[in-house]
C-alpha cells in the first residue's frame, strides 16, 4: 500500500524538466493530529501537489482534503468535519542546496536546512509537512463552535459546586476556607 502523501519525483530533477501537476487520493498512513480532534488512520485523505523543479531541489504547494473527527472540549460531542490544509515546503537531494551569506552564520544556516525536506531514492513524502500543519492549525481543545455548530448546553456539566443545589447555596471549593473569617 502507498501513501497519498508520497511523490516520485526523479523525472523532476533533470535540467529539463518542468512543473508537473499530480493528484492522488488513498488512506492516511498514521493517526494525524491532536489528542481531541485528528486525521485517523485510514482515513481518506485527497492531495493536489503542484511539483516545481529547481535545479537540485523540488517546490510543492500541495492541498490535502481530509475528514478530521474527534471530540468536542465542552460538550463532549463527537466532531466529523472536512477540512483543507496547505503545504508549501522545498525538498533538496543534498543538504548544499541552499548556499548563501547566510551560511556563515551557523544557528541561520541549520534553521535553513532544518527547513528543507529530503528527497530519498527519488521520492518524497509529505507526512512530516503535514503533520506540523495539521498541528499548528487545529485548535488545541476544539469546540462546536470552532466548526459551524452549537454545543447542546444541556449535556455541559455545571463548572462549579455540586448537581442540584440551588444557585446561592453552592459555595466554590477554592473559597470554602475563608468562611472561617466571618
Amino acid at each position: 500500500m502507498t501513501s497519498p502523501l508520497t511523490f516520485d519525483v526523479a523525472h523532476l530533477l533533470s535540467p529539463s524538466a518542468n512543473t508537473d501537476y499530480q493528484s492522488t487520493t488513498g488512506p492516511a498512513p498514521e493517526r494525524i493530529g491532536l489528542e481531541l480532534i485528528a486525521i485517523d488512520q485510514g482515513s481518506e485523505l485527497a492531495v493536489d501537489a503542484t511539483l516545481a523543479p529547481l535545479g537540485d531541489a523540488i517546490m510543492v504547494d500541495a492541498t490535502v482534503h481530509a475528514t478530521l473527527s474527534g471530540q468536542c472540549a465542552r460538550c463532549l460531542e463527537p466532531l466529523s468535519v472536512e477540512q483543507d490544509f496547505r503545504i508549501s515546503r522545498v525538498y533538496s537531494e543534498s543538504a548544499d542546496f541552499i548556499d548563501d551569506d547566510a551560511a556563515d552564520d551557523e544557528d541561520a544556516a541549520e534553521e535553513l536546512q532544518d527547513s528543507l525536506g529530503h528527497i530519498d531514492s527519488g521520492r518524497i513524502d509529505l507526512l512530516d509537512a503535514l503533520t506540523t500543519t495539521v498541528g499548528l492549525e487545529l485548535p488545541f481543545s476544539p469546540t462546536c463552535e470552532d466548526y459551524g455548530d452549537e454545543c447542546d448546553y444541556d449535556l455541559v456539566p455545571a463548572p462549579d459546586g455540586v448537581s442540584g443545589e440551588e444557585e446561592e447555596d453552592r459555595i466554590d471549593p477554592r473559597w470554602a476556607g475563608l468562611e472561617k473569617f466571618q
